[in-house]
């Protein structure tokens, strides 16, 4: 999967480049509340531009089921425009590709660049259905894939097109990740740490059954840890629990040992009898929740333990937060590794995107990771050792 062709092996200028943009950006009362996935995007349509190429973007934004005003990427132009220099023309069609957005196309400049409307409102997009990639095919000349947070989907924006635009390649975000996420896995610097959190055991089976076979050392935490407590015979309270994956913890727990692979859970939580950012909160043994009283964060013992426990890696990623993040009284966990990881300068550090993402740049340590995948479910289907459609159909080099 790594060895695709990428913008450097285009020959661009004069030719209509459809770019494939994650451009799936929150919207507050149609004003943009987080930039970071347009901001992400800025580096390949800069050197497309520079190589002279006519670029056609385009993206989903939100699951409208057809035309809606509110999922409209007309905020999108604007921010784009701001942050090029330059004018992003919207063509504001809603059947995405017609005569009009057609026309428009045909009298592009080098250089010049227009955001189609959201794919989303044609509904044969998440259906992979041929026409509406014929007609994303009928505006360009060259594709690039530069939507790592799609590359899981087959859609028609992602794979469809790519049987009708032979030139393709992958735009710089998408092959940032690759290469992060690809290396991590397949040829990582070793001792090498997978942090699993998040709510569900269910979630991470995949990952957990590939990673298993890669890392020296597995680190769980989150509300999936307390399903692995109940694998252990202990009571979890109230705590999130996953009762029909008991037995794959307990599965887990001894490949590990028969692996001599380091598994690592909570020793101790901080319960409270109340999901509440104020709610009143102690610190017990993993194995002396009582009922009525529900596990929100890792507790002190085991942020030293899991923070110890990175000392000598030299790859770690991580993915899901260690507790309910969002609340201040619950986010120490989360933190502490947020922490340790910005001060290992010697290691390769991996964010695999979602809420850990969401967590590390809240806390104010993103730009101090290595890597911050921009793509949660991309970045999971890749650590359970799943092909991505959406890499897959683009050209190999």
């Amino acid at each position: 999967m790594l060895n695709k062709r990428t913008i450097d092996d285009l020959s661009v200028k004069g030719k209509r480049v459809l770019v494939r943009c994650d451009f799936n950006v929150p919207l507050q009362d149609g004003k943009i509340t987080d930039e970071n996935r347009i901001i992400a995007a800025l580096p390949t349509l800069k050197k497309l531009i520079a190589d002279g190429g006519r670029l056609v973007l385009c993206s989903h934004l939100g699951k409208p089921k057809g035309p809606d005003a509110t999922a409209t990427l007309k905020p999108v132009a604007e921010r784009l425009s701001a942050h090029l220099g330059q004018d992003v023309k919207f063509l504001d069609c809603d059947c995405v590709v017609c005569d009009d957005v057609r026309k428009d196309v045909d009298a592009m400049q080098d250089g010049d660049v227009v955001l189609l409307q959201n794919t989303r409102f044609r509904k044969e997009e998440s259906k992979n259905e041929e026409a509406f990639s014929k007609d994303l095919a009928s505006v360009a000349d060259v594709f690039v894939n530069d939507a790592f947070g799609s590359a899981h989907r087959a859609h028609c924006s992602t794979v469809g097109v790519t049987a009708f635009v032979k030139d393709s390649a992958v735009g710089y975000l998408v092959e940032k990740e690759l290469k992060f996420l690809g290396n991590a896995v397949e040829n990582p610097a070793r001792p090498f740490v997978a942090i699993l959190g998040g709510a569900k055991v269910s979630d991470k089976i995949p990952v957990i059954n590939n990673l298993l076979g890669k890392v020296d050392k597995l680190i769980i935490g989150g509300g999936m840890a307390y399903t692995f407590f109940a694998a252990q015979g202990y009571g979890v309270g109230d705590s999130l629990l996953e009762a029909d994956k008991i037995d794959f913890a307990k599965e887990m727990i001894a490949k590990a040992k028969e692996k001599g692979i380091e598994l690592l859970l909570p020793v101790d939580t901080v319960v409270s009898q109340k999901f509440d950012r104020d709610a009143a909160h102690k610190t017990v043994s993993s194995s002396q929740i009582e009922d009525g009283w529900m596990g929100l964060d890792i507790g002190e013992k085991t942020r030293e333990l899991f923070t110890n426990a990175l000392d000598d890696a030299k790859t770690v990623i991580w993915n899901g937060p260690m507790g309910v993040f969002e609340f201040p009284n619950f986010a120490k966990g989360t933190l502490s590794l947020a922490v340790k990881m910005s001060e290992m300068n010697d290691a390769t550090t991996i964010i695999g995107g979602g809420d850990s993402a969401a967590a590390v740049n809240q806390l104010g340590y993103g730009d101090k990771m290595s890597h911050i995948s921009t793509g949660g479910g991309a970045s999971l289907e890749f650590l359970e050792g799943k092909a991505l459609p959406g890499v897959v159909a683009v050209q190999d080099k």
